[in-house]
């Protein structure tokens, strides 16, 4: 856990975390005047599905408004045509609601600026502060220079104005083919920070875009459109992470030449990187498109879909992002302090039913032919509030294959010839023989019980080591889980020489015949649910119906995890 970066919430003399550097800067501009109010934005490339880093920002934007009374936006920087769906919108929206940042009515496109940012470079044209270029995207890198050499000046770049908003007018009209002409601010050449070397801040691209159509063949860049976007939608704090700092000299330019009477201040933070997982779209695209996985939304993955459907909860995720801290520090997270926060959030919430994931047959043979009988369980011992509830027991039943061995190994507590064990909330029962297959498997094992033993006591006051749980054959409800590892095989990395991902052969089991209580039935999508000894399960959104429920794994009960000491 070396290159784990949580961080234990630091407390002052007063008992409160301390405050972030964000927080603090923001109450610097707030105490000096510079903005009255607090707005910030989430605004995403609708190009691919977010993950768990994005729920970092999602959470520190939304969660900065909300502190201090301010609005969040949700907006979409949909300036690249080529890569943007509507899957993917409708992907983001979902995963932003569902982590609880709300945008009320604030649902914006930076396509919906597409005019006014045409009007912006029309404007820093007429100042002398933009120009058309002839220069391809190669011959653009190599008049950039480099960090050790100044660039050199663009051909076009003493164009006159007028010559500049013709060729401009023709971009936009369609007269120049993709490439041939683009549009450059005109900053300083000599910069030592390279994107202040007069960026493209328009592309001639014919492309159908997939709100505007083919209203366009011009679309901006980034760096030129985001921050217009921000300070159209009155934006006080634009957060980003640590890549843009280098973009910010180019930002402030944007605002202060376009001449916004507010202008917007970027902040930067340190992303949040989890340890041998896969988050680059194009490995997960090539994963999708081989079937290898189901969708973006697989529960190996973690984008957020994928976390959402495997089972985790929105306060897992917000705890996590809160552990790992806000700073300027790059570090890498480990996924089981993920899985810590899951197993915290649902062990005292979570009902505890009993599942057997690989049954088979326990029969009672001196228990009475054709009784049943109703036992009471607590749904959750560390939750009183979740109440009880009737579990059927009768003369057949199933436990875990694990949960018997003919011979057994020293310190096995569980069933075996001439072996007593609890089975949990019912009675104790002594194995004395089983029954096998063909290929001497064991089908049916066969016991008695002493009904002195009801509710798990004897009355003799005998112990007995082991405690097993079970289901109820006649009443057992059938159903599938599945299990899942890590899709990359973490002792060998998550990339080989080549670039590949190092994916790992057993990153899914399918349990088939699963055997449920009957507290299980009309489970629905989400629904999340321990499985005793087995793990934390959720229904699965996909392919689990009323009539054969599926479960996806959510995280085992063991943590390899400790919480670090506070500071």
């Amino acid at each position: 856990m070396a290159e784990t970066d949580i961080k234990a919430a630091e407390t002052e003399e007063s008992g409160k975390r301390s405050r972030h550097f964000i927080e603090q800067e923001i109450d610097k501009d707030l105490e000096s005047g510079r903005f009255d109010h607090v707005q910030t934005r989430f605004p995403p490339e609708p190009n691919g599905y977010l993950h768990i880093g994005h729920a970092k920002s999602i959470i520190l934007n939304s969660g900065m408004a909300q502190e201090y009374g301010g609005k969040f936006n949700l907006r979409f920087d949909d300036t690249n045509p080529t890569k943007e769906k509507t899957e993917f919108v409708e992907s983001i929206m979902a995963d932003v609601k569902w982590l609880g940042a709300d945008f009320e009515d604030r649902l914006f496109y930076a396509s919906d600026y597409f005019d006014q940012m045409y009007e912006g470079a029309i404007k820093l044209i007429k100042k002398g502060k933009a120009y058309v270029s002839d220069l391809t995207a190669d011959e653009v890198r190599e008049y950039r220079g480099t960090f050790e050499q100044p660039g050199k000046d663009d051909p076009g770049r003493d164009r006159s104005i007028e010559e500049n908003l013709r060729l401009f007018e023709e971009m936009k009209d369609g007269k120049y083919a993709d490439g041939e002409k683009t549009l450059r601010a005109r900053i300083d050449m000599a910069s030592p920070n390279i994107n202040m070397r007069d960026p493209v801040i328009y592309r001639v691209a014919h492309m159908t875009h997939h709100r505007t159509g083919d209203k366009w063949c011009i679309y901006p860049m980034y760096d030129y459109a985001h921050p217009i976007e921000d300070a159209i939608e009155g934006i006080t704090h634009s957060l980003c992470t640590l890549e843009f700092e280098d973009h910010r000299p180019l930002y402030d330019w944007v605002v202060k030449e376009l001449e916004y009477p507010m202008p917007p201040r970027q902040i930067e933070f340190a992303k949040m990187y989890l340890t041998n997982v896969v988050t680059g779209k194009r490995y997960i695209k090539k994963l999708v498109e081989q079937g290898i996985v189901d969708g973006w939304d697989d529960p190996r993955l973690v984008s957020i879909a994928a976390l959402r459907r495997r089972g985790f909860t929105p306060s897992s995720i917000r705890k996590f992002v809160e552990m790992c801290g806000i700073s300027k520090s790059q570090a890498s997270a480990d996924y089981a302090a993920l899985e810590y926060c899951i197993r915290e959030d649902l062990k005292p919430n979570a009902p505890r039913y009993m599942a057997i994931l690989d049954p088979i047959k326990l029969v009672i043979d001196n228990y009475p032919e054709g009784q049943t009988e109703e036992l009471t369980a607590s749904n959750n011992p560390e939750n009183e509030a979740l109440g009880t509830r009737k579990i059927p027991f009768g003369k057949e039943l199933y436990i875990e294959r694990e949960d018997f061995m003919e011979v057994p190994p020293k310190k096995y507590f569980r069933l075996f010839p001439g072996n007593e064990v609890r089975l949990m909330n019912a009675y104790y029962v002594t194995a004395v023989s089983c029954e096998k297959d063909a290929d001497g498997n064991v089908t049916v094992v066969h016991c008695t019980y002493d009904p002195e033993t009801r509710g798990g006591d004897s009355a003799d006051g005998r112990k007995v080591k082991g405690t097993i749980h079970w289901v109820c054959a006649d009443t057992a409800i059938t159903a599938e889980a599945r299990l899942y590892e890590n899709i990359v095989d973490e002792e060998k990395g998550v990339y080989d020489e080549e670039g590949n991902l190092n994916l790992n052969p057993d990153s899914l089991k399918v349990c088939k015949n699963v055997k449920l209580e009957p507290a299980f039935a009309g489970s629905k999508a989400y629904d999340r649910f321990q499985f005793v000894r087995n793990g934390f399960f959720a229904v699965d959104c996909k392919d689990s119906t009323d009539d054969h429920l599926v479960f996806n794994r959510i995280v085992g009960l063991k943590s390899s995890f400790t919480l670090p000491a506070s500071k």
